[in-house]
This record gives C-alpha cells, sequence and structure tokens, in this order.
C-alpha cells in the first residue's frame, strides 16, 4: 500500500504488543496481533 502511494526505501521494525494489559489482549495473543513502526520516504 505505501509503494502504490510513491513511497520509497521502506523499513519495517519490529513487532511491538500494542495489546498489552487491554481488554483485547486474549484475543490479540490468539491471533498473533501486532503492531509495526514503519518508515518510507517519498522523493
Amino acid at each position: 500500500m505505501m509503494r502504490d502511494t510513491g513511497f520509497e526505501d521502506l523499513r519495517l521494525g519490529p513487532p511491538v504488543d500494542t495489546f498489552g494489559g487491554a481488554g483485547g489482549e486474549p484475543n490479540a495473543r490468539k491471533f498473533e496481533v501486532f503492531g509495526y513502526a514503519f518508515m518510507g520516504r517519498k522523493p
């Protein structure tokens, strides 16, 4: 999706537990849901 909008040099960070302590944490763990930081450059 980011490439489709013109971004280049994309970088993806490591997975982050964004649901720790939240009400949906058990479901997030069951389905292995994580957040990821990303960065790109638009020429």
